[in-house]
Formats: structure tokens, sequence, C-alpha cells
């Protein structure tokens, strides 16, 4: 007998766990941690910690890697993070019951990882900037990277109004990426998601988790700590982004 339709249902009650949520938001930035280091992240016993990643696994929702004695997790592909973000459009905001917390998502909606590329605020004003500088050409006349008819609220576009532009090699190039070495590798090169904060397209693909490497190892943005998906733009990430894309933000 072949199967029914999806059972959302199923799949849909990993995430609603708060427990589980807290566990898939620790990996939601693209890191592989130990379940011990998980418990810590997620305020979970190493049991229950144990017990939610068992779920986690057998739903294909993170995987296991064994180096010595020990096992470390992490999502199992860039989907799974960009169905947080779908949730995190949608779902309600948490209360805010102290300055930490406040400061918290306001970060987050600044500048984030979105599993391994750059997304809110920064990610957006990058994108637009690669836009303006030739390094991506928009193929529907809107050259604009706002929401277009069609796009699905704070999700990966099936398909998207852009591709490499006439500037693309010069302008990655200066700040260390190799678009042709990115371009052979299996992931996509291009692909762009609306982001949940901003309700604007961010870079995503190979492309943008090669940019989001790049902007760290030049000290453009930094990790906050672990945990936190938000990350910090540096003194001198204000100073290159105006200076080479005309992109002013504040920290």
């Amino acid at each position: 007998m072949t199967g029914g339709d999806a059972d959302i249902a199923a799949t849909a009650a990993l995430f609603a766990d708060p427990a589980r949520a807290r566990v898939l938001a620790a990996l939601a930035d693209g890191r592989s941690l130990a379940a011990s280091v998980l418990a810590g992240e997620a305020g979970l016993s190493a049991q229950g910690t144990s017990a939610h990643l068992a779920k986690l696994r057998e739903a294909g929702l993170v995987t296991v890697e064994r180096s010595g004695r020990h096992r470390f997790y992490r999502l199992a592909g860039p989907e799974v993070a960009e169905v947080m973000e779908t949730l995190a459009r949608f779902a309600p905001p948490q209360p805010v019951r102290s300055l930490k917390a406040g400061t918290r998502a306001q970060a987050l909606r600044f500048a984030r990882t979105c599993y391994d590329h750059l997304a809110g605020r920064l990610g957006v004003a990058v994108t637009s900037a690669l836009l303006e500088a030739g390094a991506l050409a928009a193929t529907d006349g809107v050259r604009s990277t706002r929401r277009r008819e069609g796009d699905r609220l704070s999700a990966p576009l099936t398909t998207h109004p852009y591709t490499l532009g006439p500037e693309a090699q010069p302008v990655f190039g200066s700040l260390g990426v190799d678009v042709d070495a990115v371009r052979r590798r299996k992931r996509p090169l291009l692909r762009f998601c609306l982001d949940w904060s901003e309700q604007r397209h961010h870079l995503a693909g190979g492309l943008g988790a090669e940019l989001a490497v790049a902007m760290e190892r030049l000290g453009w943005i930094e990790r906050r700590a672990p945990g936190h998906r938000a990350v910090r733009l540096t003194d001198r990430g204000i100073i290159e982004l105006d200076a080479r894309f005309g992109v002013t933000l504040a920290a």
C-alpha cells in the first residue's frame, strides 16, 4: 500500500514541546554540540536531553557524529532551521520579564544566523548592498530585496528572481569568497529566504554560508554567547560595511 498524506501533526508535535524547541534552538546556528552542552543550554537533565535527542533523531531532524567517546549532535540540514524560522514568524513572542530577555530579542532581530547564513536586519542590508553593487542581479526587473507577490512569509523561496551579477567575482573576491569554488559544491549556489523579522529577502545557499564565514573571518561580525543565534556587528564591521557598500548600521 502506498502512504497517505504527510502526517504534519506528528512532526509539528516535536517542535511543540518547549524542551525540544530549546534543544533545536541551541543547534539552529549550525553547530555540532555534545548532549551535555545541549543539556546546559536547554536547562534539562542529561536523561531528559537524551530522550529528546532520540525522538529528534528518529524523526530525522538531527544527526549524530561520534568522536572518540563523545557524540555530537547537529541539525539534519538547513531545512530544519528554515522550519524554525517559519514558526518564529507566526509564534507569539515570549513574555519579556527582564532587560536581558528584551536585549536578546532585539539582538536576534538585528543580526542572527539562520542555520549557517546571516538573517535579520544585517542579513537583509548586506543582500541589498550586494544587489546595488552588481554582485547580484534581479531577473524580474525589480532592483530591490522587497517581498514579491506569492512569496510565502518567513520561508525559503522555491524560486527566486536573482542571479549572479557582472560584479560578482570582484565583489565576493574582495571578501575572500571564491565564487567558482562554491559553485563546484553540491549545495545550490544561490538561495534566498523571506526574512521573518524584516519581511525582505536575505541571501542563503552556499554563497550565503561562505559570506557569513568571510565576514566572521574578517572580524566584521562575532558570535555571541553559546546558545545565542544572534551575532554582533563589530566596530570594524560597521566601518567596512559603510566604506565598501554604503551600509549604515549601528551595532
